[in-house]
């Protein structure tokens, strides 16, 4: 097509006008997917967020659990689990110590 500095004609310009909005179709076609993909994101994102700060309550739960079994309290009493352990110890001494005199 050549250029030229005449106006342009109602042909041209109806041309003009439909691919202008072709192209503004396809910019919120774009922007709109754009849209969704980060909408996508974010939510995957805070779904990560709150199972590992579910997971972390739950680790939190158990360690304070198992410290509360293992490690001795603030008056230095022999906490639970290790009265656990040592009373199986002593029972497999006196099952093996049993078994040799008897057996």
């Amino acid at each position: 097509m050549a250029t030229s500095d005449a106006p342009l004609s109602d042909e041209e310009r109806a041309e003009l006008e439909a691919l202008r909005a072709e192209r503004a179709e396809r910019e919120e076609l774009e922007q709109a997917r754009r849209e969704r993909a980060e909408l996508a994101r974010l939510k995957a994102e805070r779904e990560r967020i709150q199972r590992e700060s579910e997971q972390d309550a739950r680790d939190r739960a158990i360690r304070e659990r198992n410290a509360k079994l293992m490690e001795p309290d603030e008056d230095l009493n022999m906490p639970v689990g290790q009265k656990v352990v040592l009373i199986g110890i002593a029972a497999v001494a006196l099952i093996v110590l049993l078994m040799t005199v008897f057996g």
